[in-house]
């Protein structure tokens, strides 16, 4: 028998899109999980239909309830509990194009470091 409503930090690891549930709960109390676009509890109800929008380990992921899960299953029967409607990563070329400096050029200053820090996007 299916539930009627589960919680938010148990439906995200349940379908497997975070790796433990305390990674999980983590996640919802920082911020990183919304539901219908409001910035989830990890307590919160989640019901069929409902949007979620996770900034994952494995990257943002958006995904549209279509079953509800309350115990972790195997991933392919996970897949089945959700429309994935995920943004394309972006290219590996993109991620791997990171700033280096020249050897021998010693420590960043300040302003070096901090648009160092906004090129990466921290």
């Amino acid at each position: 028998m299916e539930p009627s409503s589960v919680r938010a930090d148990v439906w995200v690891w349940a379908v497997r899109l975070f790796p433990s549930r305390s990674a999980a709960s983590t996640a919802c109390k920082g911020g990183k999980v919304q539901v219908n676009g409001k910035r989830a509890k990890p307590a919160q109800r989640i019901a069929v239909g409902d949007r979620i929008e996770a900034t994952a380990p494995s990257g943002e992921r958006v995904v549209v309830v279509e079953r509800l899960l309350d115990k972790r299953v195997a991933a392919a029967i996970a897949r089945e509990c959700y429309a994935d409607h995920s943004p394309a990563p972006e290219p590996r070329e993109w991620r791997l194009a990171m700033p280096r400096r020249d050897p021998g050029t010693g420590r960043p200053a300040k302003k070096e470091r901090r648009d160092l820090d906004w090129f990466r996007g921290r």
